[in-house]
Formats: C-alpha cells, structure tokens, sequence
C-alpha cells in the first residue's frame, strides 16, 4: 500500500491506553529551565526552531498579555545555558500566541486578542531575525471573517514555496478573547494575497473547535490541532481532509521532523478528555501510531526537537517558562 493512501485510510481510535506502560525517550521534566529575559516569564504558547538550529520562544511580556508592554516578547534561547541571545518584538503585539520560524529565518507571530486602545492586535506578523518588520496580515484591531481580517488567529505556517496558513478562531478566553467565534484554516499566497478559507465550528470532518496549531509533514500535508474536539485534521494544502487521528491525546502544539510526530498536550483531564493524561506524545507518522509517551503535568502548548535531539516545551501556566527534556541517552551526558 502506497505511503499517501496508509495515510488517508488511517483513523485509530486511541482511547483509555494505558499510558504508564509507554516507554519514554526523555527523563523527568525541567520546568523554568531558561531564563527570562528580563523579570519572570509570562504565558507561552509558542517555541520553535530556526533553519540553524536556533531556539525561538513567545514571552508575554512576564504576563498573560503584552497590551502596555515595553518588553520584546519574542526571545531566542541559547540552547546550552537557556540564556536570553536576543528578544524582538517589542510593542508589536497584544497578544503574542502562535509562533513559526520560515526556512529563511524569518520569525512569524500571530497576535489573538485586541489591544484596550484598538489601534493593535488580530494580525499576522512577519520578522526578520533582528526584529524588523516584513509583512502584516489582517487589520490592526478589527476583528471579521473575511480574507483581510482575522478573529483571533491561532498560529502560522510557511511552505518551501512561500505559502501561508493560519489557523482562525480560538476558543473564549476572558477578557481577551470572546465566545462566538467561528474556526476555520486560511491560505495566502507568499505575498500576503488571500486565496482561500476552509472549515466551521462544529466536530464534524474539516469543522473545528479551537484549532490551535499547525504543521507539515514531509509530504506537504497540513496538520490541525483540533484541541477540543481531541484530535488532529489533517489536509492537502487545497483543503481536502484526508484523516483524523485520536491517538495522539488533546494535541496543543505539534513538530514534525522526518516521520516522527510529536505533539503535546496541556490540557487532557478527566473532565475534558477522560482516560488521557498530560504531556509529549511521539510517533510515526508512516504507521499513525503513538510509539512513546512523555509525562508532564505542567505540559505546555508548543513543543520542539533541539539538533541534539533534547526536546523543549513553552508553558502558558503556572510555573510558565520553557520547560526542557534530555533525551535519555543523553542524560547521563554533559547536560546541554
């Protein structure tokens, strides 16, 4: 059976596996492992990294907002020291949420809430390495469901050939984001022009509710964290849905590297996902199996693989901060 076919015939129900009996290839969590660059470290749902192998995370300005803030909110991260290198950003955005770095370098922030004075927020941002400004998507402050506006976008994706997506629609969160949204997945050309728009709030195939982030196999197959409804969507880059998967927990975050999944989940409990616990699920994308499982109840919302293969998570809760996992063959190792 051809690769592409496997996967669009591929749709495992992942249910009340028991999750202790996992192996996982990391040790225990080190929560706060980075420093802030200045202060504490405020919510994060974003981490990522860059073409080189640096590492990119969201601070929202030592909050859960940046509204006010002086503080550059994006920050890349020295892998060995988890120092502060350098942050960009500042007064940029309002509420920084979804983070990518393209295949050039360029950072891209989407900004999911409206600033007090309106004059910012609900836009998509792109940024050289030093901070300056390359494109903007959507309308400062305004919030719609057209192809120059934006309801609260989630996160940002690149393809090699320059195209965009966004996911559109997060759930409420008081008071910066209202109830009432509608969810859908969005395509612009390299150059900022709309294309086209898919998907509505709802649980059924290509409906959504809170998409929350976004990813792309070697193939080009876009994937959606459909966190509330506990799954992810994966698509063809026109919007043709090809499977979910439930095995993969309530998926917050995703990175893809060759055929490996991983992607974290902050949110399972008994109440919102019966059965599941928190943390780093990791898999292959070939077979749609879950093949590890890292637990970690302060699990965060973005997860990214390190070249030297230690994984790092951004944590939008109490405690915050960046949390890192040493690969277990490596921590017997120089911890870097």
């Amino acid at each position: 059976m051809k690769f592409g076919l496997a996967l669009a015939l591929v749709c495992i129900p992942f249910a009340a596996l028991a999750q202790d009996a996992i192996p996982s290839p990391y040790g225990a969590p080190e929560h706060q492992w980075a420093s802030p660059p200045s202060g504490s470290w405020g919510s994060s749902a974003g981490i990522e990294r860059g073409p080189h192998g640096e590492i990119w995370a969201i601070n929202r300005c030592g909050a859960n907002s940046c509204d006010g803030s002086d503080l550059a909110p994006i920050v890349q991260l020295d892998m060995a020291t988890g120092k502060p290198v350098k942050s960009i950003g500042a007064g940029l955005f309002v509420f920084p949420h979804g983070l990518h770095v393209d295949r050039h370098g360029n950072v891209w922030v989407t900004d999911g809430a409206i600033s007090k004075d309106g004059t910012k927020g609900l836009q998509v941002t792109e940024l050289s390495p030093d901070g300056k400004v390359l494109m903007q998507l959507g309308t400062a402050g305004q919030r719609g469901n057209d192809g120059s506006h934006f309801q609260s976008p989630s996160d940002v994706i690149t393809t090699p050939s320059g195209d965009i997506f966004v996911t559109d629609g997060h759930t409420p969160i008081a008071p910066v984001i209202p109830p009432g949204l509608e969810m859908r997945v969005m395509k612009f050309d390299s150059h900022g022009k709309f294309l086209k728009q898919w998907g509505k709030a709802g649980a059924g195939q290509s409906e959504f509710n809170n998409p929350h982030a976004l990813a792309l196999d070697a193939k080009g197959r876009l994937y959606v964290a459909d966190r509330v409804n506990n799954r992810i969507q994966i698509f063809d880059q026109d919007g043709k849905f090809l499977v979910e998967w439930k095995q993969f927990g309530r998926p917050s975050g995703f990175y893809i590297t060759g055929d490996r999944l991983y992607a974290i989940d902050a949110d399972s409990t008994e109440v919102l996902h019966p059965g599941w616990k928190k943390g780093v699920w990791i898999g292959s994308i070939s077979s749609a199996k879950a093949e590890a499982f890292v637990p970690d109840e302060q699990a965060g919302e973005g997860v990214v693989i390190a070249p030297n293969g230690n994984m790092y998570g951004a944590v939008n809760v109490a405690p915050r901060g960046i949390t890192r996992y040493l690969k277990q063959s490596a921590s017997k190792e120089k911890r870097s």
